[in-house]
């Protein structure tokens, strides 16, 4: 349902995809109805509780008093005040699970959001506050007029008491089910994320964070100060457990809920942290889960689109180097490409399939494919394993460079193993298929031949042409490797060895003769 997955490759791989353990392990959690109804009920009554214990602290021992309550006040507060919780809880409950629970149906039901339901779920932490808004607003009003009727001289403080208690229950109710809804955002997220914030962001949360930890205790010690200079009487005593309290609830209150906003800021983060190691290691295929739909969340969605284009253009490096080779791709994308060449010390090898003519008329095509792929495959992995570079396969023929565009130290030497190694592995891979095997050095022009918009690199020179011509000499020799003598002359002493001189022949379209070589018995 969430769409993007875990973080892959992260440091620990056990980390939370939706940034805490309360949400479990995976990044498809149950969205069933109990489940939202149980965490909206909650949210709302631990907000209230937290409220209503401001108010108790602010009334019972912050705001000093000039008079005693009156028996009246007693009364009328001991009816009212259980009666006005117990309804504004349930009013609240059924208010803001239902509210909730409309924005968020589509969960429910496993389908995907329309752009308006989206937005919706996405604010539906902002509908409870004004749920708590609403019914705090009611409760300022009514325990201030039973105050005007019952001791007019506490319905100033009965009316900032409760007003602060509204505000701090809304702060909390926000926090805490803007971090419970995570699952829903990430659902609504992972279907269309954003190009802008929706929700209020860090700003706000911060704000939310500081009017608890800091600015209702603030609040607090200036109502005290106020009513000391208005009312006087007020004791050394009485401040002091004004001031314990107002403490209290700053390290207590405060400290949850700016924990709460603190985590609503880092646990993006460090997902964002984890997937960004995961894409340093080559794990292009990270995302990250995106729950935030405030500037995090944007943060969030930038990075998977980032990722995006690098597994993109990882794709095409990677069929790049499959068409023009590993070595050439590579040159392209550090130096980038142009038309022309240079003069380069090479070996070249070409090797070509014998008798593929027949092979054509006596198979079918998907016969034929099946045989080139599995000779192509032999030659390449050879040739890789050599350190050359496959240039072009020309139907059923291949055309490997060695010392070019990559230099190598020993060419020669690596293109006479290559041709050896060749030979051998396909009379025991392919036996049903012959093919001769040319080798020739020398100086060559290597680089990007064509048009502006469409080249290839390529070699250009003599030893070309004698490698394809030694090429068609050796179909017809046994074993079928034929290479020039100058080639293992200028192979080291090693690979030297494995070869031995023959005849003379003038190559076709050449001019002067060319000593061959081929590949030496072996003992017994």
């Amino acid at each position: 349902m969430l769409g993007p997955g875990d973080v892959t490759g992260a440091d620990d791989g056990s980390a939370p995809p939706l940034g805490s353990r309360l949400f479990g392990s995976s990044v498809e959690p149950v969205l069933s109805r109990g489940r939202l109804q149980f965490m909206v009920t909650a949210a709302i009554v631990v907000a209230n509780v937290v409220g209503a214990g401001v108010v108790t602290v602010l009334v019972g021992v912050v705001v000093p008093r000039t008079e005693s309550l009156r028996h009246a006040t007693i009364v009328a507060n001991a009816i009212a005040i259980p009666l006005y919780i117990a309804g504004a809880v349930a009013v609240g409950v059924v208010w803001g699970t239902r509210s909730a629970l409309a924005k968020v149906s589509w969960a429910i039901q496993g389908r995907r959001p329309e752009r308006s339901e989206q937005r919706a779920a996405l604010r539906a932490p902002l509908g409870l506050v004004v749920v708590q808004g609403v019914l705090w607003a009611v409760a300022t009003v009514v325990f201030t007029v039973i105050a005007l009727v019952t001791q007019p001289a506490m319905a100033v403080d009965v009316a900032l008491t409760v007003a602060l208690g509204g505000i701090v229950t809304c702060a909390a109710s926000y926090l805490m089910t803007e971090f419970l809804f995570r699952p829903i955002a990430a659902s609504a997220l992972s279907v269309d994320p954003p190009d802008e914030p929706l929700t209020p962001g860090l700003e706000v949360r911060w704000l939310l964070a500081w009017t608890l930890g800091s600015g209702v205790p603030v609040a607090g010690l200036i109502m005290v100060a106020v009513f000391a200079l208005v009312r006087g009487h007020t004791t050394t005593a009485k401040l002091s457990d004004a001031v314990f309290a107002l403490g209290a609830v700053a390290l207590g209150i405060g400290l949850l809920l700016a924990w709460l906003a603190v985590r609503a800021a880092a646990d993006p983060i460090r997902s964002l942290r984890r997937a960004a190691r995961s894409v340093e290691q080559g794990d292009f295929e990270t995302e990250v889960v995106v729950y935030d739909a405030s500037e995090i969340g944007m943060l969030q969605v930038a990075f998977n689109r980032m990722v995006a284009g690098l597994r993109e253009r990882e794709r095409l490096r990677d069929l790049f180097g499959r068409h023009v080779g590993e070595d050439v791709a590579r040159r392209a994308l550090d130096e980038g490409v142009a038309l022309g060449g240079e003069v380069r010390d090479v070996a070249v090898l070409f090797v070509d399939i014998v008798g593929s003519t027949t092979l054509a008329s006596t198979r079918s095509p998907e016969e034929v494919v099946s045989l080139l792929n599995r000779f192509f495959d032999e030659v390449v992995r050879v040739v890789t394993e050599c350190g050359g570079s496959v240039n072009k396969f020309e139907g059923d023929a291949v055309l490997a460079v060695f010392g070019a565009p990559a230099g190598l130290a020993d060419h020669a030497g690596a293109a006479l193993r290559a041709a050896r190694t060749i030979h051998e592995r396909l009379a025991v891979a392919i036996p049903e298929c012959r093919a001769g095997i040319g080798v020739a050095c020398g100086p060559a022009v290597a680089g990007n031949v064509g048009a502006e918009h469409r080249f290839e690199y390529t070699v250009i020179g003599d030893p070309v042409n004698e490698a394809a011509r030694l090429c068609e000499l050796a179909k017809s020799a046994e074993p079928p490797v034929t290479v020039s003598m100058t080639t293992v002359d200028a192979a080291t002493d090693g690979e030297r060895g494995h070869w031995v001189a023959t005849e003379e022949v003038t190559l076709r379209g050449r001019t002067a003769a060319t000593r061959l070589a081929v590949p030496r018995p072996a003992p017994g």
